[in-house]
């Protein structure tokens, strides 16, 4: 007999990002040993700049033996790390935009240990947090599972680039109050996971004047600030709350930041994260409580050594950026060869991708069928907008920096053929409008979901849908019909 907590299914990981992922650990894509496999583009991790650190380790061998002068030297110290080198680097990264000090910074176990953290210190079980939409659909499980601390969904939109605005601030605020939940603060990832965008000053200031009026929290998100490809430049909540200078005192202290080195170094298996707050009372608690979550001292070791390595981590900051830059490109125009369009970002290691013209209907219904169609059929685990409680269905999450450029390659190879079949009935009328071409896409795929239907049935959960020969039979009987069609 286990637990309630352990037993209830409150963990969000019953959501398609985490089932998108079960389907590819079962046929994992493998350039020899699985070419057919299921390409993974649903992690987001940056592999493009391994090479330099691993140039780095070989040039350090002696802090990567825990080694002084030569000398063989266990590192058993609990701290190791200087924490005026983590706040050095958290002002370069931010383009010294903004300093920290030292003593408000709490090491923690990663990003998703320091979120943990902020819930059991900022909110009581049934207290609640509002949320931009879409977010990264591992929050439902971080945020929530363990703290009993509840998410209000703030919607953005399409119409505005998904931008947060003080009326959609307001809304949000008022749903929670219908619900009976006392709302303790907003949480933002900036740049944005899943959008791949830095939040404007102009929100900013909405976040801050939200947080004075309702007497409430900020939490900002920060871990993929290193990320940032292309201008806009990042800016920093604290940059912004400091250069405020009216019934700012009281509000700093409810401002705090979240960051790691996973995303901007790529070293997510150190798990080294951090916690940085002007709140003496929540350093406090938040360091009693990553006693549960400690970074290992050798770990420690490494980091504070690579750290000191100025003009190491100089020049990989740029270099991981041009790097980048350039595989997003790669991305984009791969989609855009058949016909899809991104939203238009300039951080992160993804892209958020528009693909609601290939909806048989603007459904969340039409949304799960084409990603099992892609998952299923194309190979391709992306992640659906409905996963990010994106309130417009048809969006999708699509990692690139976890990969090679030729497994990237042959994913867009993969898309473009499933979209050219997809549109061959389009393509044999000529003169046809976009909007005409649109609509025969839609019939087309809801034509093809219906077939599919009928050969291996209506199953609810992707889970049960039959693999191997008998979903590979299913395609070539649409095929065929299609020829006959």
């Amino acid at each position: 007999m286990l637990s309630r907590k352990a037993s209830e299914d409150s963990h969000g990981q019953d959501s398609y990002y985490f089932l998108g992922w079960q389907e590819y650990e079962k046929n994992p894509y493998h350039l020899i040993r699985n070419p057919t496999g299921i390409i993974q583009m649903g992690l987001a991790e940056n592999q493009l700049s391994f090479d330099l650190l691993k140039s780095w380790l070989r040039r350090n061998p002696d802090i990567v033996g825990m080694k002084k002068d030569g000398l063989s030297s266990l590192v058993l110290d609990h701290e190791v790390i200087s924490y005026g080198e983590l706040v050095e680097f958290m002002s370069k990264i931010r383009g010294n935009g903004v300093k920290f000090a030292p003593e408000k910074l709490v090491l923690t176990a990663g990003a998703t240990h320091a979120n943990e953290i902020m819930m059991f210190c900022l909110a009581d079980p049934g207290e609640a947090f509002i949320l931009p939409t879409p977010y990264y659909p591992g929050f439902d499980r971080d945020l929530k599972w363990r703290t009993g601390v509840e998410i209000v969904p703030m919607h953005c939109s399409s119409s505005n680039g998904f931008r947060i605005t003080s009326s959609s601030l307001e809304e949000a605020y008022q749903k929670a109050q219908k619900l009976n939940l006392k709302v303790k603060g907003v949480f933002v990832t900036n740049p944005s996971n899943p959008l791949g965008i830095t939040m404007t000053k102009t929100e900013l200031y909405h976040l801050i004047d939200f947080a004075i009026e309702k007497n409430i929290h900020i939490i900002s998100d920060e871990i993929y600030s290193g990320t940032v490809f292309n201008s806009p430049k990042f800016v920093s909540i604290m940059e912004v709350a400091n250069e405020r200078t009216s019934n700012m005192n009281n509000v700093r202290n409810r401002i705090h930041i979240v960051y790691s080195l996973s995303k901007d170094l790529g070293v997510p298996g150190f798990r080294v994260g951090m916690i940085y707050s002007n709140n003496e009372m929540l350093v406090g608690a938040a360091t009693k409580m990553s006693s549960f979550g400690l970074v290992s001292s050798q770990t420690q070791y490494l980091v504070a050594n690579l750290l000191k390595d100025k003009k190491f981590t100089s020049k990989y900051i740029e270099e991981n950026q041009r790097r980048l830059k350039r595989r997003k490109e790669m991305l984009k125009s791969g989609l855009r060869n058949a016909g899809i369009r991104c939203l238009k970002s300039n951080a992160g290691l993804f892209c958020w991708v528009d693909m609601r013209h290939l909806l048989s209907s603007a459904t969340f219904e039409a949304e799960k069928e084409l990603w099992m169609m892609i998952l299923c059929h194309v190979g391709l685990n992306i992640s659906p907008g409905s996963s990010c409680h994106c309130y417009e269905p048809g969006w999708f999450r699509v990692c690139f920096a976890n990969m090679s450029e030729d497994t990237l390659k042959l994913a867009m190879r993969r898309m473009k053929a499933f979209i050219d079949s997809t549109v061959s009935v389009v393509n044999q009328g000529k003169g046809c409008t976009y909007e005409q071409s649109v609509n025969a896409i839609r019939e087309l795929r809801s034509w093809q979901m219906h077939g599919i239907r009928q050969i291996i049935g209506d199953h609810s959960d992707i889970g049960d849908w039959p693999r191997g020969e008998s979903v590979t039979h299913a395609f070539r009987v649409l095929a065929v019909s299609n020829e006959e069609r």
